[in-house]
This record gives structure tokens, C-alpha cells and sequence, in this order.
């Protein structure tokens, strides 16, 4: 199984820092977590995606058969394809963004279709004694099912005439045309309470034209059904990614990062991620320090690293301090930053 380490109340990246002129103050581009509407309960860190399948109504025709099937329609066709590559690639695609999100850890079993007979149009749900194996199984917390998955594939092909403004005359393309139209279901099962987290249905359509003087090369450049197939799964992990995943969102962060060597020092351990070693000599230099100017600037530096470690009442109690000890310009905007963070992070509690 992947395994990541568990994000706290927040999560900071840093993802810019230099050091390289005399500035004495440095900004910080740093990726703060915000919460998806649906996200899971913070109960559920590691998920197995499993998909359902009918036997009697999927199939995983080769990107040869499926195009030679187009083709041989004169690739004139309206037909709904349930598509076990594309329901793979779909787990495949979700299961990698859950994880790249920093929110779950996630298992995709050898065996991870699930045979169902049932006959009506969706996916019957799993039953609890199955969902507690799954998750024994492999030691998470919830099943993630893609219950339902199916395409409606149309593609059309003509010759169309267009007009040329500049020679003042018709000329005739090769154009075609190809929509997938897809919709699929996603459940989340929860063992412990047995509950049914997510309901999530999804449903869109995809469109790829183009046209060309020649049929030939229109089709050398095409995008084939199966790899069409394949875009619109990860489309669908795409769209349920976004709703139950953490999003991230960019902000900057002012540092100072000199004033002597105990600073320079402090902010290298910032630089690589140690906020507490970087505050814990920020603290001593605002103890010790000979001048309100160097005091100030450590101050600053305590709250942005209790800032960084998901304390904003600290941070914005040492901010404040800063701000008594010598007015700075910096120190006024981060303290109306903290306040739009407090807020923003009360509502996301709500």
C-alpha cells in the first residue's frame, strides 16, 4: 500500500526561497490545504478502490478491433460501450490524485473487479460482510466502489464545404466527429458504521473533431476510440478528485532573513522545512536581542513559524509583538493576513 504521512490542521509546502541578494526580507510562495466540499471525515485516511462489472455487458475490445469495428461503419456510429480498460484507467487516475492530494493513502487490489449479475442499469451495492473483508483485507479504512460505469460512443464523418474569404471560393474537407458521452457512480462504503459516506453520480460528454483534405491523414491524427475511452476515465477521477480531495491554493509569506548570523542560520532551517529549530532561535534572538530593530524581525519570524505549524492564535500573538516593538509596514499586512486566515479556517469548521 502507498503510504503518506498524515497531514495536520494544515499542511504548508514551500515551494520558493532564496537567499541570493541583500534584501533583507525574502517572500515565501507556499501551498495552503482547503478542504473539499465533500471530503471524507478525517476518520478515513486510506481507501481500496474496487470497480463493479457485468460480465454479460462489459468487454475490453483492443484499440485495433474497436477502430477496424469505426471504420467498417464508415465511422458512422451510436452505440453504448461498457469499457473494462476504461474503468481501469478511471481507478488507476483516481487513485493516484487521492494520493497526490495529501489527504489519502489508497489500495488498487490485483482483483479489483467485482463481478455482479444483477440486471438493472447500476451496480447493486456491495454488501457489509464484503466491504469488511475488502477492508481487512488491506488495512483501510473505507471502500471506494465505481458501481456504475458505461459510455455512449457517436462519432459521424462527411465532407463539408467551407468558405475561403481571401480566394473568394468553396473548398471541400474530410471531417469527423467523435463524442463520449460517459456517466458513473461512485459509492464509498464505511465498515465500522456501516455507512454509506458518498453517493456521487457524474455525468459529461467529451467532443474531438477535425478535418483534413484528406480521410487518410484526418485518420493517421485522430484521436482512436480506445485512447478516447481512456481520456474520459480520467476525466471522471478528475471530477471526483476535485469534490472529496484536499485543494490547494497559492499565497506568499514575507520572511526576514537577516539581521545576523543566529538569522541567516534560522532561516536555511526554514528554508528546509525545520520551523521549530528556526523558532526556537528566533526565540532567543527576540530574548537577547541588543536592538528593537533585530527583536522585531525575530518576532515576526516566531509567528510566521507558528504560522507554518498550524497555530494561528500563536502566530498572530507574536505578530502582535512585533508590531509593539517597532512598527513595520510588513508586520501591519501579516497581522490583516492571520485575520483573513482565522476566518477562513473558522468557516472550514463549520
Amino acid at each position: 500500500m502507498n503510504t503518506i504521512k498524515k497531514i495536520g490542521s494544515i499542511l504548508l509546502l514551500l515551494t520558493s526561497f532564496a537567499f541570493g541578494s541583500c534584501v533583507s526580507v525574502k517572500t515565501l510562495t507556499i501551498d495552503f490545504p482547503k478542504p473539499s466540499a465533500k471530503e471524507l471525515p478525517g476518520s478515513i485516511q486510506s481507501l481500496t478502490l474496487v470497480a463493479r462489472v457485468n460480465n454479460e455487458k462489459f468487454s475490453d475490445l483492443s484499440a485495433d478491433s474497436l477502430q477496424k469495428l469505426l471504420y467498417k461503419k464508415e465511422f458512422i456510429i451510436d452505440t453504448v460501450i461498457y469499457d473494462l480498460h476504461m474503468a481501469d484507467t478511471t481507478l488507476q487516475a483516481l487513485g493516484q490524485l487521492l494520493f497526490e492530494s495529501g489527504r489519502y493513502d489508497y489500495v488498487i487490489p490485483e482483483e479489483r473487479f467485482i463481478e455482479y449479475t444483477d440486471k438493472s442499469q447500476f451496480g447493486p451495492q456491495l454488501s457489509w460482510d464484503r466491504v469488511n473483508q475488502i477492508t481487512e483485507t488491506f488495512n483501510t479504512d473505507a471502500v471506494l466502489s465505481l458501481d456504475h460505469i458505461a459510455a455512449r460512443l457517436t462519432t459521424t464523418f462527411d465532407n463539408k464545404s467551407y468558405y475561403d474569404p481571401y480566394m473568394n471560393g468553396f473548398y471541400a474537407l474530410a471531417a469527423a466527429e467523435m463524442k463520449i458521452s460517459y456517466e458513473a457512480l461512485f459509492r464509498v462504503y464505511e465498515p465500522k458504521n456501516q455507512q454509506i459516506l458518498i453517493r456521487e453520480f457524474i455525468r459529461d460528454t467529451l467532443i474531438w473533431e477535425d478535418a483534413d483534405a484528406s480521410p487518410r491523414i484526418l485518420f493517421q491524427r485522430f484521436t482512436s476510440a480506445k485512447q478516447a475511452f481512456a481520456e474520459s476515465g480520467i476525466e471522471i477521477a478528475l471530477d471526483l478528485a476535485e469534490q472529496i480531495s484536499v485543494k490547494w491554493h497559492v499565497r506568499g509569506r514575507k520572511i526576514f532573513v537577516k539581521g545576523n548570523s543566529k538569522m541567516r542560520d534560522a532561516a536555511e532551517l526554514a528554508n528546509s522545512n525545520d520551523w521549530l529549530s528556526a523558532m526556537a532561535i528566533w526565540k532567543e534572538i527576540g530574548e537577547n536581542a541588543g536592538s528593537r530593530s533585530l527583536k522585531s524581525k525575530a518576532l515576526f519570524n516566531t509567528a510566521l513559524a507558528y504560522e507554518m505549524l498550524g497555530d494561528i492564535d500563536q502566530a498572530v500573538s507574536w505578530a502582535l509583538k512585533s508590531y509593539n516593538t517597532q512598527f513595520r509596514p510588513v508586520t501591519y499586512e501579516y497581522l490583516e493576513i492571520l485575520k483573513m486566515r482565522k476566518s477562513e479556517l473558522k468557516n472550514q469548521s463549520q
